[in-house]
């Protein structure tokens, strides 16, 4: 992942050449705390977020790359070693008035439905959050997409040049006459599996370089609806927290957690 001295004083792009980013997954023997296997996922490629599948019969999970766009499957083999390979690719877009030529998706969380049946995923810098269909585990099928901000939207100081996905730039999100600025950045599914919560700030080192109205106005935690049958999301328009009304002042909001744990 990230290396907290890093992670302080915000984004460089000198820190790619430098590769001070995370790239490899490791597996650890936690009974003898050793370490078995290591993956090297790429130079920069950044893996943050690690999930393994509910099903305890299922030796398998899926581990997402901020940097590289790219979500890994890694699984169990016979011979009782750990194999990987790639899953999903989020190609980067080719962008001007931005800090770098190509803006990656940056992943920064993964979350499995109770029932293994979707992968959700929050892209901080496009502005998306995405639903998979993983029943058939080694080939994730996209069926659902939101933009809930992010760096590429209509009217904003990014013009994408070339995009592998998208025929034109979002538009910005507002809802109860709030717009909402920043991208997804932390998620947490109700246990049925319908309702998607998600927050806007990620570091606020790095809000305040990428999304300084978040630092100005204070975080949103907003829900998506799910259509949990066919796959699908929308933005519940009747439903918004937000943390600038704070009465110290406006707060960034990161982690949701639900008492009883892990969706």
């Amino acid at each position: 992942g990230l290396v907290p001295r890093i992670a302080g004083r915000g984004f460089s792009p000198d820190d790619l050449k430098k590769g001070v980013f995370g790239r490899r997954l490791n597996v650890w023997n936690l009974s003898c705390r050793t370490l078995t296997q290591c993956f090297d996922l790429g130079e920069d490629s950044l893996p943050m977020s690690v999930k393994f599948l509910h099903n305890p019969d299922a030796a398998e999970g899926y581990v997402g790359c901020a940097m590289s766009g790219i979500i890994y499957r890694f699984y169990k083999c016979e011979a009782n070693n750990w194999a990987v390979e790639e899953a999903i690719r989020i190609p980067a877009k080719d962008v001007s008035g931005w800090i770098l030529p190509k803006m990656p998706a940056f992943t920064t969380q993964l979350v499995i439905s109770l029932d293994d049946k979707y992968l959700y995923l929050c892209n901080w810098m496009h502005g998306d959050i995405r639903q998979y269909d993983i029943s058939k585990t080694c080939k994730p099928q996209l069926v659902g997409q939101v933009f809930v901000g992010g760096s590429i939207l209509r009217g904003g100081p990014v013009t994408v040049c070339r995009d592998e996905e998208l025929k034109c730039q979002p538009e910005p999100l507002v809802i109860k006459c709030k717009r909402v600025y920043g991208g997804p950045a932390r998620m947490q599914l109700s246990v049925d599996g319908k309702r998607l919560y998600v927050t806007n700030s990620l570091y606020s080192t790095w809000d305040k370089q990428f999304y300084p109205n978040v630092i100005k106005e204070g975080a949103v935690m907003l829900q998506i609806d799910v259509d949990t049958e066919k796959g699908g999301l929308s933005v519940n328009k009747n439903f918004l927290v937000d943390f600038g009304k704070e009465p110290n002042g406006p707060c960034l909001a990161h982690d949701i957690h639900f008492p009883c744990g892990d969706s």
